[in-house]
């Protein structure tokens, strides 16, 4: 997944914005500002810490007690949040946050009035979560009319009804309802019911205790397509067995209260601030310890904030029984590379191979770990069994010739590599990565320069604020001998790429080319500075003290003088 700072930046704010700027007067100044830079690199245990320190020497103050009340939701210790919910409570400084805590600890605590009691005394989280934590009470009280009410309610609300239907009929399965459950998921699109992968999971469950695992079958097959993911073909094998799957996910009113944050965390979309999101998954997490999707979503939100270590031990509360299992280690083999613990990635990812290896996604995944770990030839391997897995017209197998060719490259196995390259672009025309790989590889080869200037110009087009391409488009230039239009492509790409080494030396190498002589030596001084491999950065110091032209010669290549003077 990709870290976006400005969303961290903004959960940052969200954390600190109830803080007064007295609080370093009147709380311990070392231990707020150690809160606060924790807060800011979204360092949610540390921040939890140190404000809850400063809270010794300051308990009165809100914006503190808000402060470590949402690092400690952000980590799901709702056991240390609970009671700086009730502090805030009773300070007359409730928050939504404050209110989630206090509705998810009285949902672990099974106190159903205690929920009816916030709800009245005006401590809301929002419409839906109030709604739905309603019916939801009301049923945990023993009063399905009422729940079924309330489930209506949201079903009448503008905007509401997918959810109102959804839950109104895991509420009706969780009592063995399940012919109702089945009318309510088998309503079309156009009546309200959405159909999302937890809805087809759930009606699949239902329909299999009503004894229509054929129904199921066929139900999965419409929605999931011929080649779904692995937890739902692992659901389809025992379905087809004629095994009689157990309803699961809602058998306590307790599910039912995780399913609805845990609703409300994925309809807030990709584009939510990923602190928000993570507050609903904790939530969710915490209502219900083992709700798998609400871990992995948790440990999502963790590596995409830069919380490597968190998102790691979040991942592997998944147990290995569960369907979702390979997907919560496929988290952790992301958190552990992202962390660059490239070791513990791959002591991860090859476990999992050796359990589930059948699976192509897990195969990919050995392959891109090896890769980065710099084990090419394993990563080879592993790229040819992930090809031998995917379906012949799967569109994911660009990926895999284009990554297997890069294994080969670097192996210095040029025939198949530049074989892998070109189907991965018969896969996916016009793709700008493969083309800037194929057409740069192409030209340090020196080997057909004008059809690697025809990829790399395409990729540039496709791609024109890619650092890399349009380093490549310079260096091609530059390979043609056109030293003059290679310059301003050089430039623009040490704009995109200012502590790229390469990128650095190459512009170094474009400017001497012209005449740029001080202004090389300056490129190639930043280009040592931005740590270069070790032999690169021999060659760059090379450079330094006699210049290119006579490195050149030193390579066994002609100079550069007499093309410069007719540049």
């Amino acid at each position: 997944m990709t870290i976006r700072p400005i969303r961290a930046a903004a959960f940052a704010a969200i954390l600190f914005s109830a803080l007064p700027l007295s609080a370093t007067a009147e709380a311990d100044a070392g231990l707020y500002l150690a809160a606060r830079q924790a807060g800011f690199d979204s360092d949610y245990a540390a921040a939890a810490q140190y404000f809850s320190r400063a809270l010794e020497g300051d308990p009165e103050n809100r914006g503190l007690i808000e402060s470590a009340l949402t690092s400690y939701l952000s980590l799901g210790d709702i056991d240390n949040a609970a009671p700086l919910a009730l502090r805030q409570v009773e300070l007359g400084n409730p928050s939504g946050n404050a209110n989630l805590v206090l509705l998810v600890d009285a949902t672990r605590r099974s106190d159903w009035q205690a929920i009816f009691d916030l709800l009245a005394a005006g401590r809301t989280v929002g419409p839906l979560i109030d709604g739905l934590a309603q019916a939801w009470a009301s049923l945990g009280s023993g009063d399905m009319g009422r729940a079924i009410e309330r489930f209506d309610d949201i079903v009448a609300a503008p905007g509401l009804k997918a959810f109102g239907l959804y839950h109104k009929a895991l509420a009706l399965a969780s009592v063995g309802d399940f012919e109702s459950a089945d009318a309510i998921f088998s309503l079309p699109a156009s009546e309200g019911m959405q159909r999302t992968r937890r809805s087809a999971l759930a009606h699949a469950e239902v329909l299999s205790q009503l004894d229509r695992n054929a129904d199921a079958v066929a139900m999965l097959r419409d929605v999931f397509g011929a080649d779904p993911d692995p937890a739902v073909d692992g659901l389809l094998a025992r379905l087809t067995a004629g095994e009689r799957i157990p309803y699961s996910f809602a058998n306590s009113v307790a599910d039912g209260m995780a399913e609805v944050l845990y609703s409300v965390a994925v309809a807030l979309g990709p584009d939510a601030d990923q602190g928000i999101v993570l507050y609903y998954a904790r939530a969710a997490e915490a209502a219900r310890p083992d709700h798998a999707d609400a871990i992995i979503l948790s440990g999502q939100m963790l590596t995409e904030m830069g919380q490597y270590d968190i998102a790691n031990s979040t991942f592997a509360r998944v147990p290995a029984d569960n369907p979702n299992y390979y997907e919560a280690e496929l988290g952790r083999v992301g958190a552990l590379t992202a962390a660059n613990r490239m070791d513990a990635a791959v002591e991860v990812i090859q476990a999992l191979s050796r359990n589930q290896g059948t699976i192509p996604l897990v195969q990919a995944t050995l392959g891109d770990t090896l890769r980065r770990a710099g084990d090419m030839q394993g990563a080879n391997a592993a790229y040819t069994a992930a090809l031998d897995l995917y379906a012949d017209d799967d569109p994911v197998k660009w990926y895999i010739f284009y990554m297997r060719g890069i294994t080969f490259e670097r192996l210095g196995d040029w025939p198949p590599a530049e074989a892998d390259f070109r189907k991965a672009l018969d896969l996916r025309p016009g793709e700008p990565s493969v083309l800037n790989y194929l057409g740069y590889s192409l030209v340090e080869m020196q080997t057909n320069l004008d059809e690697a200037l025809d990829m790399i110009q395409e990729a540039a087009a496709r791609e024109p604020e890619n650092g890399a391409i349009i380093d490549s488009l310079g260096w091609v230039l530059y390979r043609l001998g056109r030293y003059q239009e290679a310059v301003p492509h050089m430039e623009r790409a040490a704009e995109l790429e200012p502590v790229d080494p390469i990128v650095n030396d190459h512009l170094g190498d474009v400017f001497w080319a012209v005449g740029r002589q001080n202004e090389a030596r300056f490129q190639w001084q930043r280009a040592l500075s931005f740590g270069p491999d070790d032999a690169e950065a021999a060659r760059i110091r090379r450079k330094l003290q006699v210049g290119l032209d006579v490195v050149l010669q030193e390579e066994g290549a002609a100079p550069l003088g007499a093309a410069r003077d007719g540049n």
